[in-house]
């Protein structure tokens, strides 16, 4: 039977609850912020996005600058210089000078000072010395009267003692704190004293020629613990070089004279000892060259053979730099070791230089007027002439900046193309 639609039937839908309708309308707008927030949220993501990559794009376009402008600054030769700051003195060509400290030590016959990098003078201290010579390290230097009786302790802000000896003197080499090492002769005899900063004698090592042979050369540890001693003999006609070590501290006590290590090289003459840092050493002979490790008794830890003729050694605190004469060609080569005794600079270069010095990872190389300087990596950095007869040359902070010590003063000057 077909159903029909009831025309009269209505349907009621429930009236929404007023507290349902307001709770509804709150949800809403909650959902509604939390869209806000959201969207908020994921701007500013988008945003620190954008800002990061801006960041690193300039951080490699810097990066690329900076490499370009240290490529263009070190990986080419300049044969001039400009000169920045000049500081005039009178009668500076009387005087020898040497870099100390930051500054430079001026000496002469009469009297020794110290120059800061703006040409004053800091201090002065007057003596009548007929040979000064200096030693020097990083926070301590000695000026000494080779054939005379008398050293002087300095630092960098002035003479902290003096030393007056009983023999007159050869050798000497000073620590950081100021400890000294002379080796000192007669004509019939040679003696090793230590001195403290004040000159009271710490050790004293009487040397014979049947013995332990005649001392060449002597190097004190950065902290004055450790000496170094080359001596030289000969017997049956054979020549023969030791290189000793000496420990004043616990472990050389019960030694015999605080000896704690020796070796010895058969047709060697080793003539130029020191040391790199507290645990590196080392010892260059006429053909060979000796690396030692250890901080209380070294021990030869590498041994190279030098087949050319040596004409200069310098070192520093990371290299040993040494300036070989060539065979069968023209000039010199300039070798340099690490601590371990690994090559870092196999370099030939013509040109005679009188002074040759180590500086950071330059090697300076100078004579008169001319100079020629090579970096760690091998390139030839300068290779010209400075205005005037160089004195002393070191390099300061700037770019491609050097102090120049000549008869006219000091000079701060810039190399140039």
């Amino acid at each position: 039977m077909k159903r029909q639609r009831d025309r009269n039937l209505h349907v009621v839908r429930e009236q929404e609850d007023p507290t349902d309708r307001i709770v509804r309308e709150i949800l809403d707008e909650l959902n509604s912020e939390d869209d806000f927030q959201n969207e908020m949220e994921e701007s500013g993501r988008r945003h620190k996005r954008f800002i990061r990559r801006r960041w690193l794009v300039g951080f490699v376009l810097l990066l690329a600058a900076a490499v370009g402008v240290y490529l263009l600054v070190n990986l080419q030769t300049y044969s001039k210089v400009r000169v920045t700051d000049e500081y005039k003195k009178e009668g500076a060509g009387n005087n020898s000078y040497r870099e100390f400290a930051g500054g430079v030590l001026k000496y002469s016959r009469d009297g020794i000072s110290y120059i800061d990098q703006k040409g004053d003078e800091q201090w002065n201290h007057s003596y009548q010395f007929k040979n000064p010579y200096i030693e020097s390290g990083n926070a301590s230097a000695v000026a000494a009267d080779k054939g005379g009786n008398d050293i002087l302790v300095i630092q960098k802000d002035g003479v902290k003692g003096e030393i007056h000896t009983a023999m007159p003197i050869e050798k000497v080499s000073v620590s950081e704190q100021g400890i000294v090492a002379a080796i000192l002769k007669n004509d019939s005899s040679a003696e090793i004293i230590c001195y403290d900063i004040a000159g009271n004698i710490l050790v004293e090592h009487k040397t014979s020629s049947v013995g332990t042979g005649y001392p060449l050369d002597i190097s004190l540890s950065e902290n004055g613990k450790v000496m170094q001693v080359l001596y030289f003999y000969t017997q049956d006609g054979a020549i023969t070089s030791k290189v000793m070590y000496y420990n004043f501290g616990e472990v050389g006590k019960e030694k015999t004279d605080n000896q704690v290590s020796s070796h010895e090289y058969k047709d060697t003459i080793m003539v130029s000892g020191f040391f790199l840092d507290q645990d590196t050493s080392a010892a260059v002979g006429d053909n060979c060259l000796a690396i030692y490790q250890g901080k209380e008794t070294p021990e030869e830890g590498v041994q190279i053979a030098i087949d050319k003729e040596i004409k200069s050694v310098v070192h520093n605190e990371h290299y040993i730099g040494l300036i070989l004469k060539n065979e069968g060609k023209e000039g010199y080569e300039l070798r340099l070791y690490n601590g371990d005794g690994k090559v870092v600079i196999s370099k030939d270069f013509t040109g005679d230089y009188s002074s040759v010095k180590l500086c950071g990872r330059q090697v300076i190389m100078y004579d008169g007027k001319k100079c020629s300087i090579f970096m760690r990596n091998g390139i030839q950095k300068f290779d010209g002439e400075m205005e005037d007869n160089i004195m002393e040359i070191f390099p300061v902070a700037g770019v491609n900046k050097y102090i120049v010590m000549s008869t006219d003063g000091m000079k701060k000057v810039r190399l140039v193309k």
